[in-house]
């Protein structure tokens, strides 16, 4: 059962272990959204993000005997880089599952603190399935990632400094995955402060919180790949879920195109580095998910641990979904001069060419013509209307690429 005396036991507990992360005004999405937007900064969170907190709270409360047989775990990478450092810093063995998808970043920095990675499964579900098998055959003390008290409790402490750093809060956003971290924070904030309101934010590919809610049970639901790959679990905790009932105000889904450009965005306004998971929450506030809000309002960003290869497909979708990036397949004459005639008429369109590949020998091709395809960076959805609409009136018949 989670109290919330458990909450003010992990705080006192953690105080001088982790990070008092950030709690940032943003004036750029204060404006866009129309009311005061903070940003609770988890990504910069030693290991960087949220799961330390709950991780070490519930081993620095456990016996030292529990404790001499090492942990286990299952984790699809922060859960996991918790546990290592936790264990690197207690000075015990810690074994870690992980499905075999996980980013190889979050792979190499759970090895880097110390513990023995095994990876296995197409998602947490079978990692997790794996690591309780194994912890029957170990003997080691199993370390939940979501389902626990202590854990949750641990999560609950980014409730206290929230509210502490701002009093007058309204609004807390709070992504979802098992549950364990935002069923920590309405417990401490409900406990503190009824009046403000908590919103669970889950992906659309992994909405298990969200149809568990609407049934009145907990409902395992199928996963689809997601860029918020650190919540996406098939079942919410036996646990998590009756908090969540109780004190969550309500969950909404995002797709994965605002996921993309919450990314993209929170890189160019406030250079910050934040995965799908912890970007969800404001993917929520820009894709207007999260609607009918007012007064200060927190977006929690609970994890920073994104692959640079994953960076890159970000970046590209995000731009494209926010209208800055635009592919064109374009047939020419295939006589000189016919690609610096294109090359100038886009000038004139003020679209800006990032890649050309020009193909002349595609048996697709009428005899006479060539195959561009072009990719240029544009200033969004209205450009790209008139840069399609200029090209088409000097006489270019154009398809446009997804």
């Amino acid at each position: 059962m989670l109290d919330y005396s458990l909450v003010a036991e992990a705080a006192d507990r953690l105080k001088k272990r982790i990070r008092r992360t950030e709690l940032i005004h943003s004036h750029p999405f204060s404006e866009r959204c129309g009311l005061p937007v903070y940003f609770k900064c988890e990504n910069l969170q030693r290991t960087g993000s949220f799961k330390i907190r709950g991780a070490l709270n519930f081993m620095t409360a456990q016996p030292r005997e529990k404790l001499e047989r090492g942990v286990i775990t299952a984790s699809a990478g922060n859960h996991a880089q918790g546990v290592a450092f936790s264990a690197d810093l207690l000075g015990v063995k810690a074994v870690v599952y992980m499905p075999e998808t996980t980013p190889p970043q979050k792979v190499f920095s759970t090895r880097d603190y110390g513990a023995e990675v095994v990876l296995t499964g197409r998602n947490f579900d079978e990692a997790f399935a794996a690591a309780r098998k194994a912890e029957q055959e170990r003997g080691a003390l199993f370390v939940h990632p979501f389902d626990d008290p202590l854990v949750m409790a641990g999560q609950g402490t980014i409730g206290l400094e929230i509210l502490h750093d701002l009093h007058d809060v309204a609004n807390i956003l709070v992504p979802i995955g098992g549950g364990g971290l935002i069923a920590g924070i309405a417990r401490a904030v409900k406990e503190m402060r009824p009046g403000v309101r908590i919103i669970g934010v889950e992906a659309q590919a992994a909405p298990s919180m969200h149809f568990s809610l609407l049934q009145g049970r907990i409902m395992e639901t199928p996963l689809a790949v997601s860029l918020a790959d650190g919540i996406a679990v098939k079942r919410v905790g036996k646990n998590t879920f009756p908090v969540v009932q109780e004190l969550v105000d309500e969950v909404v889904l995002v797709e994965e195109e605002a996921i993309a450009q919450a990314i993209v965005a929170l890189l160019e306004k406030t250079k910050l580095l934040v995965e799908g998971a912890g970007a969800v929450t404001l993917a929520a506030l820009l894709s207007g998910a999260a609607s009918g809000l007012s007064g200060k309002t927190v977006c929690l960003l609970s994890g920073g641990n994104i692959d640079v290869k994953t960076i890159s497909v970000v970046v590209e979708r995000g731009l494209l979904a926010a209208g800055r990036y635009l592919k064109l397949r374009v047939q020419l004459d295939d006589v000189p001069g016919s690609l610096a005639k294109l090359a100038t008429e886009i000038a004139a369109a003020k679209a800006n060419i990032s890649i050309i590949t020009h193909d002349r020998r595609s048996k697709s091709l009428p005899i006479g013509k060539t195959e561009v395809l072009v990719e240029l960076e544009t200033r969004g959805y209205e450009h790209i209307q008139e840069v399609i609409g200029y090209l088409e009136r000097v006489g270019y018949e154009i398809e446009v690429l997804k």
